[in-house]
């Protein structure tokens, strides 16, 4: 007899970081590099490029604290306001809600019977979870977590934007922008790969995407800076 326990790992239970993560760090990257890349294009000095780039580094990670973490807060709240409903039905109304239980059962493909016998099972082993997963939709790993969201996001950004500061303390002004472009888009190509080995997704698709956007806003904004530093 074979005792030996079969684990699956799906990329799903690990969304909440990974989402922020992904996120931080590739806005960090093409938030800080473009604005990088404008203010070189431009025909600002070293001193002017860095101490630009070190500012979207501090303010750009602590911006994506702060939105991740009032934006999943909200998540929280909204599910826990949607629990405690839940937890009050649960007690006003025990046997109507069993009944609710058994028809999503049935709406998924169960029996009349075999729903009932279900949700009498699992009401009886735990109630609100039933009705959580399979009413709500809330689980244990897709829960909203604001200080994981918050703490990851931050990180990630500031990961993100050292790529292109590190090209500006080491390359010539002359090189600045197709330095910073070229590093700029490899970091995003890994990044990308990450992504997607991180969520079992297609590598391909997962790199198509990450390039271009980064690409396009890079492309602007130096075009900006250019025009601009004529103008000016």
């Amino acid at each position: 007899m074979d005792r030996q326990r079969h684990k699956e790992r799906h990329a799903v239970t690990r969304m909440g970081w990974l989402r922020a993560s992904i996120l931080g760090a590739n806005d960090g990257i093409v938030s800080t590099a473009s604005l990088i890349v404008g203010i070189a294009a431009s025909g600002a000095a070293r001193g002017d490029t860095a101490l630009a780039g070190l500012a979207a580094l501090v303010a750009g990670a602590l911006s994506m604290a702060a939105g991740e973490y009032v934006s999943v807060s909200a998540q929280a709240d909204a599910e826990a306001a949607d629990l405690a409903r839940e937890r009050k039905e649960l007690a006003e109304q025990p046997e109507h809600e069993q009944r609710e239980l058994a028809q999503i059962y049935v709406a998924r493909g169960l029996s009349r019977e075999l729903a009932a016998q279900v949700a009498t099972a699992l009401t009886a082993h735990d109630a609100l979870g039933a009705h959580a997963r399979d009413e709500l939709g809330i689980t244990d790993f897709s829960s909203a977590r604001p200080l994981q969201a918050a703490a990851v996001s931050a990180c990630a950004f500031a990961a993100g934007a050292a790529a292109p500061m590190i090209v500006v303390a080491s390359v010539a002004m002359a090189w600045m922008v197709g330095a910073v472009i070229a590093v700029s888009l490899c970091a995003l190509a890994l990044l990308g790969m990450l992504g997607a080995r991180a969520g079992g997704a297609s590598h391909g698709r997962s790199l198509f995407r990450t390039l271009l956007w980064g690409a396009i806003a890079m492309a602007m904004t130096a075009g900006v800076g250019h025009v601009l530093g004529i103008v000016i």
